[in-house]
């Protein structure tokens, strides 16, 4: 199984060690100069990569490409592998598949870096083997390599929740939605709406979505749509 793996920054970098790890032919193609501490990585890990080009034979045969959530949609390399089936997937997508920790996925126009670190904070006070990621320290990916963790709290954004097939974080948190990062959404509100809400689209009975109920932007969603998961509304 060949993974491919767009942009070399912590995601990509995190992604490419786990996909080794798993056995994977793993391949790291970034259209940037890669930076001195992950190509020292990847040159450790003996993980194959490019810098400054996008070498499309090296990628377009792929099994499964992961995409750093920095790269839009509509870029033609991303178009030409979903136009051939391959499937273009988000870190924490792969991450998620070679984990059996807890994860707490936290999404919001604002405060999710802040609320990240607070329950982050709150977990390590009671002496849990927690850690935080995705958009805040490690990549996902790498602290599922180490396997040291029992619980994850990771921040999310509406560009990773975009890649995934099956994530279901055990608890969800929405803080809030604002109109943001429209230029990546054709300028939708409601396309935005959505990816946030992808955080809990697979979800199920046994799950939680904590949310603010004053933000009339969730409560109308949660009024026209339906999740499986336990609402918790704060």
């Amino acid at each position: 199984m060949k993974l491919a793996i767009l942009g070399a920054g912590e995601s990509g970098v995190g992604t490419s060690i786990l996909g080794k790890q798993k056995g994977y032919e793993v391949f790291v193609s970034d259209q940037e100069i890669i930076a001195d501490k992950y190509k020292k990585v990847l040159l450790n890990n003996d993980i194959l990569f490019e810098e400054g080009k996008h070498t499309d034979s090296n990628i377009l045969d792929a099994d499964v490409v992961m995409k750093s959530p920095g790269i839009p949609e509509k870029v033609p390399l991303v178009k030409q592998l979903k136009n051939k089936g391959i499937p273009v997937i988000s870190e924490i997508e792969f991450a998620s598949k070679y984990t059996n920790g807890v994860i707490v996925g936290i999404t919001g126009s604002n405060g999710k870096t802040t609320t990240t670190m607070l329950v982050n904070h709150i977990l390590k006070k009671e002496n849990l083997n927690v850690r935080m990621g995705g958009n805040i320290g490690d990549s996902f990916a790498k602290q599922v390599a180490e396997n040291k963790y029992d619980i994850h709290v990771l921040e999310l954004s509406s560009f990773q929740l975009d890649g995934i097939i099956d994530f279901a974080p055990h608890i969800a948190i929405i803080t809030n939605i604002t109109p943001d990062h429209l230029d990546r959404y054709d300028y939708k509100f409601e396309n935005y709406i959505h990816s946030k809400f992808r955080i809990t689209e697979n979800q199920t009975e046994n799950d939680f979505l904590i949310y603010d109920a004053d933000d009339e932007v969730i409560i109308k969603w949660l009024k026209n749509n339906k999740t499986k998961a336990c609402l918790l509304p704060f």
